[in-house]
């Protein structure tokens, strides 16, 4: 059987909604994001900071989760850290609405392809999220989740028929972003009673 992990990359925050404490804000988003990869089914979770943020991870993580510290946050950083595994995803943890169903679409494609990216969707470059094999692939290039592009991927690969683009998602990285939240959407508790709670300020 594939063993398979999806790792929760807790990394820097850069913007937060106004009125909203970044602190708050960062923890509400990693919490959510963590509380969704409980939903997942076949796949083992886990998260993955730096030894400055194991406070973030301590804060929101499930009894049982696996905190790999990693010394940069990095996707490179976080897969050089897995052992045991025959798959793994690296997923940006300021998407709290993102479903199950869309890091399936990331595992997906390793059954034929050595890598697969997800795009952020919207403007401006970035990704949701990495999905690889392992061992790494040698060719796979270091990886920012905040500035790499599925181009940057696939111009590393022998061929870029070897890595697969999956379905893109918002990440909460700006007010256009967070206009594009569907409060129908069930899910994303903490970020949602963040957002409308007495800190909020105008």
């Amino acid at each position: 059987m594939t063993r398979r992990v999806v790792v929760a990359l807790l990394g820097p925050v850069t913007w937060a909604p106004p009125g909203i404490d970044p602190v708050d804000w960062r923890t509400a988003l990693a919490e959510d994001t963590v509380d969704m990869l409980a939903t997942l089914s076949e796949v083992e979770t886990a998260v993955a900071v730096t030894p400055a943020d194991r406070w973030l991870a301590d804060a929101v993580i499930w009894p049982g989760t696996a905190v790999h510290e990693v010394a940069a946050p990095t996707v490179n950083a976080v897969l050089a850290a897995l052992t045991g595994y025959d798959q793994a995803a690296v997923v940006a943890a300021d998407a709290p609405d993102l479903p199950g169903l869309t890091l399936g679409k990331m595992l997906r494609p390793l059954t034929s392809r050595p890598v697969a990216v997800a795009p952020v969707e919207g403007e401006g470059p970035g990704l949701l999220g990495v999905a690889t094999r392992l061992p790494v692939p040698g060719w796979l290039p270091a990886l920012d989740l905040d500035a790499a592009v599925p181009a940057d991927v696939r111009r590393a690969a022998p061929a870029p028929g070897d890595v697969a683009v999956t379905p893109a998602w918002r990440r909460l990285r700006g007010p256009a972003d967070l206009a594009a939240l569907n409060p129908a959407v069930e899910g994303w508790e903490a970020t949602r009673a963040l957002l409308s709670g007495p800190a909020r300020r105008s």
